[in-house]
């Protein structure tokens, strides 16, 4: 996906936030250390450096969500990450109860808050959950299926 392709998608998806720019994507995926999964209908970008990694945002076109995009791309992550990795790490909306049990589902606990952080278009700021899962040598699964971009 290219970076106007996956802010278009960014859009579709977080109406209710300020979505990413494609200046934003371009200069992500230009970073090093930063990999985009993606999947028909969804991407996940996220970014692994010293022993952890951070998932930096997951949007699935509102058309397909809840066919088990999100979840699929979440777990492309995870097993895809080194076997030295000892964490990851995400943040979301408090609000967004559908993500947070798609998170808590696959074993993310909730460690910390970011108080009205998540400015909305027509409403008050939202808090941010933080959430971690920590991580064992084997958390990885296959792979190779994989469709993945490595900065």
């Amino acid at each position: 996906m290219t970076a106007a392709e996956l802010a278009a998608l960014h859009a579709a998806a977080f109406t209710q936030d300020r979505p990413w720019q494609e200046a934003e994507f371009a200069s992500l995926l230009d970073s090093p250390f930063v990999q985009l999964f993606t999947r028909p209908g969804g991407f996940a970008l996220t970014r692994t450096i010293a022993g952890e990694s951070e998932l930096l945002t997951l949007a699935v076109d509102p058309s397909c969500q809840r066919q088990g995009i999100g979840r699929t791309l979440l777990r492309d992550w995870l097993a895809a990450l080194p076997a030295d990795c000892a964490s990851a790490f995400l943040e979301v909306a408090a609000d967004n109860q559908p993500a947070r049990a798609l998170y808590t589902g696959e074993n993310f606990a909730h460690i910390a808050t970011r108080r009205a952080y998540y400015a909305r278009i027509d409403a008050p700021a939202v808090d941010a959950c933080i959430l971690r899962r920590d991580l064992t040598h084997g958390h990885c699964g296959d792979p190779a299926a994989l469709t993945t971009k490595s900065g």
